[in-house]
């Protein structure tokens, strides 16, 4: 849950509403590393994401030290999703259609070297390593909701920081309206690249506006620790008011344009999954409805559903940003 503050309007909660402190010794000797870029050991485990997969327990790297949220004074008070669930239970179909699939195929994934590419309708078109990015803007450490399309929800605690740090470096033209978010499309090492399921690569896109919002995020770690793989390594989209599947995966591209571009889901299925695709309970999928949701890790037999918040409970934050729109049209 995020509260009101005098900076950008929100705090972030503080690491000891997480998990247990022993989970977050050195935090700051991970900040220092990870503004550092690849210097010193701390971008050595960056570099040896495989080598962690391999030694650690299945869809779980070995512990780095979190990072602190920069705004002090923050609190929570919402149970965070167990680790083992949150990266157990994934879609990323680069990897396989089942939940379970990510975690168990995206071992493959080689995020060492890792580039990413901005070009488009901007003054400094460029390509950033990973290291690069790191080094871009201090991190901190974001409590978020996540809410799926599919009817369930996780509460997750993300390392990262605002897009809008990236946007303002490139500088945009004034023709640019939209931001679109290519992952990455390797059959060498994503499996189901090439599969009938969707158009490759996998395209998200913003309005800039959206983009450069401070609640939407580029994410290089959760739980204090590195992006596992199957949760999008080694960089990725994160905007909580949206259903999860705008936030895009193991980012390669981000491209500026005047003309909103297609996107993954909107392209396979438009009456199913619009554009925008805030979360809106009073907007249900064909399928199914919306109005509630289960959040993983309660998911007992007799576990009661949680009512479904309108913008994943981000109203008050993002509302602005679509006044005057008919959100039931412009879903």
């Amino acid at each position: 849950m995020l509260i009101q503050t005098r900076t950008h309007g929100f705090v972030h909660p503080t690491s000891s509403d997480i998990t247990p402190q022993a989970a977050y010794q050195n935090r700051r000797q991970l900040m220092q590393r990870i503004a550092a870029g690849a210097a010193g050991t701390g971008m050595a485990s960056w570099a040896t994401r495989e080598a962690f997969a391999q030694t650690a327990r299945p869809g779980k790297l070995a512990a780095l030290a979190g990072g602190k949220s920069a705004v002090a004074g923050a609190m929570t008070v919402e149970k965070i999703t167990p680790y083992a669930d949150a990266t157990s239970y994934n879609n990323f179909y680069e990897f396989g259609t089942d939940k379970a699939d990510p975690g168990h195929n995206a071992h493959t994934l080689k995020t060492t070297p890792w580039t990413v590419e901005v070009e488009g309708l901007v003054k400094k078109p460029a390509k950033y390593t990973l290291e690069d990015l790191l080094k871009l803007s201090p991190m901190e450490e974001r409590i978020y909701r996540l809410r799926c399309v599919e009817g369930w929800s996780m509460v997750l605690p993300w390392v990262g920081y605002s897009m809008s740090e990236l946007i303002k470096k490139v500088e945009p033209l004034g023709s640019a309206k939209y931001v679109e978010f290519v992952s990455l499309a390797d059959p060498k090492t994503m499996p189901f690249v090439g599969s009938r399921v969707l158009d490759w690569p996998y395209v998200e896109a913003l309005r800039l506006d959206e983009a450069m919002h401070p609640l939407a995020l580029l994410g290089f770690g959760m739980y204090g620790e590195v992006l596992p793989n199957q949760s999008g390594a080694p960089v990725r989209m994160v905007l909580p008011w949206k259903y999860g599947f705008k936030s895009g995966k193991s980012i390669v591209k981000i491209r500026f344009t005047d003309k909103q571009p297609g996107t993954a889901w909107n392209k396979a299925a438009s009456q199913e999954y619009g554009f925008y695709s805030n979360v809106n309970p009073e907007v249900d999928h064909p399928r199914w409805s919306q109005a509630s949701e289960r959040r993983i890790g309660e998911d007992g037999l007799f576990a009661k559903k949680r009512k479904t918040l309108m913008f994943n409970g981000y109203e008050a934050q993002v509302g602005q940003l679509y006044a005057g729109m008919d959100l039931k049209k412009n879903f």
